[in-house]
């Protein structure tokens, strides 16, 4: 139902001051159907928005509209008793509430709207003082006439107002809504055709691919206005605390750039362009980044994050490969541990890993023949020297 309207200051439900004789009102009542055909005319031809809508059912709404809602305001104003025709019965209130709403809906403005009503205010009093005058109404009970049908139909345009911004609300929320549910869907994997369902619901085009941002609920607003206006929001981010999720549309290539620059300097991480319905795998490498204080571009921290995917698994491998080392004293180990790490990052160039180590060349020669006993031909085997770049990475 409409939200109840306040009545203007000074407004009172008696003592209007004006009842229509008779002959007046059966007058103006027979010119309705004329005023409702002059109104929809006018309408047409200035307001553009309505200029292709009144062609077809929405003239015969409003034509009816205008009718019932005149022959309303000519019925209080023949004298109905306790009635004010400065304010409409509840149906016509509720009529053009309605109203409001559908207009919110067919995608019309408020300004389309009102601009509509002060139209139809115009040509129906002029109109409708022809009658008045014609019928033999002086000119003192026409003034008073004219505040009574302005007062009347402004009721209704407010009403219609209220209707038109309770349906975009409305709408807004519930789109939200279904928005939310998608991106949660796709967090969980639906099955492709459960997610384009969801999709179709939301009135939401599925683009190429979609990116997991992961943003303090703080900056959620701000970086929300400075991404695609198709982006799905979470308030709160699945698996972790006081942050919300975005899933961008078609932030890929060139596009990237873009959205690491609308995330600058807000704690954001920020993963990698995945197939609209494997955004999931996206959101996975984002919490690990988050976890491991990476960010705020997931894809400048691939080694890391490779290295860190499985931690007891590579502590095992680590374990595992300087099982050699395991007998020496700790501080012996620890340089021979490092030895051999630069070793292989520099691919065995004496003088590298000497200047890396800090170290005389000869230090790093000796060091060397101590680990070619320890692991014999192991070093020159690919498979063990691929284990060992990986554990000591």
């Amino acid at each position: 139902m409409p939200r109840s309207l306040p009545r203007m200051p000074g407004r009172r439900t008696a003592d209007h001051g004006l009842v229509l004789p008779a002959r007046t009102a059966t007058r103006l009542r027979e010119d309705l159907p004329s005023v409702a055909e002059q109104v929809v005319a006018a309408i047409i031809e200035e307001v553009p928005a309505y200029e292709t809508a009144m062609a077809g059912s929405m003239g015969d709404t409003i034509r009816n509209a205008v009718q019932l809602a005149l022959g309303g305001f000519l019925s209080l104003a023949g004298g109905r008793r306790g009635a004010d025709p400065r304010t409409p019965t509840a149906p016509a209130v509720e009529g053009a509430y309605q109203l409001g709403r559908g207009e919110a809906r067919s995608g019309r403005s408020t300004d389309a709207l009102l601009s509509a009503y002060r139209i139809g205010a115009r040509v129906s009093w002029r109109e409708l003082s022809r009658g008045a005058v014609e019928s033999g109404m002086d000119a003192e009970t026409l003034a008073r006439f004219a505040e009574l049908v302005f007062a009347f139909i402004d009721e209704l345009s407010a009403s219609s107002a209220a209707g038109h911004t309770d349906e975009l609300a409305t709408t807004g929320r519930v789109r939200q809504r279904l928005l939310e549910r998608l991106a949660g869907h796709l967090l969980d994997g639906v099955s492709e055709e459960a997610a384009r369902d969801a999709a179709q619901v939301a009135e939401w085009a599925p683009p190429t691919t979609l990116t997991a941002v992961l943003v303090p609920q703080a900056q959620l607003r701000p970086v929300l206005t400075a991404v695609s206006g198709a982006t799905l929001a979470l308030p709160e981010a699945p698996e972790v605390d006081e942050a919300g999720l975005l899933l961008v549309p078609d932030a890929h290539g060139r596009g990237r750039g873009a959205l690491l620059r609308a995330v600058e300097g807000r704690e954001a991480v920020v993963g990698p362009a995945r197939p609209w319905l494997e955004v999931r795998a996206s959101y996975d490498r984002v919490l690990r980044a988050h976890a491991a204080g990476l960010g705020p571009d997931t894809e400048a921290h691939l080694p890391a994050l490779v290295l860190d995917a499985d931690a007891e698994a590579r502590a095992d491998l680590r374990a595992q490969v300087l099982a050699p080392l395991a007998d020496l004293r700790p501080a012996q180990a620890e340089k021979l541990t490092e030895t051999l790490r630069a070793w292989l990052l520099h691919h065995g160039r004496r003088e590298e890993v000497a200047a890396a180590l800090f170290v005389h060349p000869q230090t790093v020669r000796y060091r060397m023949g101590q680990l070619r006993e320890l692991y014999g031909d192991r070093l020159e085997d690919p498979e063990t020297v691929l284990a060992l770049t990986v554990a000591l990475a």
